[in-house]
């Protein structure tokens, strides 16, 4: 069984859900706290013990680049008066540890993902949605990649929601339930309120098997008339192993306003500098 080395960043969205905000700025480099959505997403995989991270990137996304970059001014400035460099410590990567690739047209997650096959090559690989946040102790990623070293195959996560939600994500039909593995029989992208085969949803992390590159490389569109990820992984099922982690930790749905607002809450409460204001604010305002 390969190790899961290299993840796929699929950064290239226009962000429209948080326009005017993200008209110059990338979704991704929105901040909870104090540190961008990417940068929880990269150091989710680092813990995870991945080594190369491969950015599906599009235009108007230099500011990701810069942020993974040296900044030699900043540096020295912080170097000259004496401050710490440790704020940015985990912004840095050594050479060939991080990789850009363009996609020109933003066509679905599926197409996003397929741009970065050379990268791959015939390498098993982890996905990171960005907007998904998703708190744990150990990390998403670091869990899931726990659990495939025994099943191997392909990977999701895998997250309940209310029912009236199933509608708006992939969701998973579950086959044998093992703790918080489950076998994944099928696949389906965005169900008609009622039809949804389980409340289990794929909150953004996957690992894949390389094959999954020559199903999308013909991959009609599907919902939403792009080509979507979950048809091609879809396709896969009785092919090859296909399960699920159940992950009991917490996602913030940052695609959206008010889980990006949620998120900034729960990780600013969670903080020793920032929590207890936070806290007394929210106190008073429902004292209010």
């Amino acid at each position: 069984m390969k190790k899961i080395r290299k993840a796929v960043f699929p950064v290239g969205g226009l962000g429209t859900r948080f326009l005017p905000a993200t008209k110059a700025i990338p979704k991704e480099m929105l901040p909870v706290v104090d540190r961008p959505l990417i940068q929880y997403a990269v150091d989710e995989a680092r813990e995870a013990g991945i080594e190369q991270m491969i950015f599906v990137t599009g235009r108007g996304k230099s500011a990701i680049e810069d942020h993974f970059d040296i900044s030699f001014e900043l540096e020295n400035l912080l170097t000259s008066r004496g401050k710490s460099l440790d704020a940015i410590e985990d912004t840095r990567f050594r050479p060939g540890e991080v990789i850009y690739v363009r996609q020109q047209d933003p066509i679905g997650l599926g197409h996003a993902v397929w741009c970065a096959r050379h990268v791959i090559g015939d390498e098993p690989f982890a996905i990171f949605l960005p907007d998904e946040l998703m708190v744990g102790a150990p990390g998403c990623m670091a869990q899931m990649v726990a659990a495939y070293e025994k099943v191997g195959g392909n990977l999701v996560c895998g997250y309940e929601v209310p029912p009236p939600e199933t509608s708006k994500y992939g969701i998973i039909t579950p086959g044998r339930v093992d703790g918080q593995l489950v076998e994944v029989t099928g696949l389906v992208e965005k169900p008609v309120q009622g039809s949804a085969p389980s409340n289990l949803m794929i909150p953004g992390r996957y690992i894949l098997q390389p094959e999954v590159m020559a199903v999308l490389e013909t991959q009609a569109r599907g919902a939403g008339n792009e080509i979507q990820l979950t048809d091609a992984m879809a396709q896969m099922i009785g092919k090859q192993a296909f399960h699920a982690w159940a992950f009991d930790g917490q996602r913030f749905d940052c695609g959206d306003k008010a889980g990006f607002i949620t998120a900034n809450i729960a990780l600013a409460l969670a903080r020793d500098d920032v929590g207890p204001t936070v806290a007394a604010f929210l106190k008073a305002r429902r004292l209010g």
